[in-house]
């Protein structure tokens, strides 16, 4: 495991992903589908078709 050298010295940005590269540079990468609060589902009355 690694160890915490510095706390709160990057601004986070909602759906990016942070991590250090090999050469020890802190890199920032957008999620697929981050960033984005969950929305309620409505939910709709679909009505079957009789045959």
């Amino acid at each position: 495991m690694g160890t915490v050298v510095a706390k709160n010295v990057v601004t986070r940005k909602p759906g990016f992903l942070y991590y250090v590269d090999g050469k020890g540079n802190v890199c920032e990468a957008k999620m697929a589908r981050g960033g984005k609060k969950k929305s309620s589902a409505k939910k709709s009355a679909t009505k079957k078709r009789r045959r």
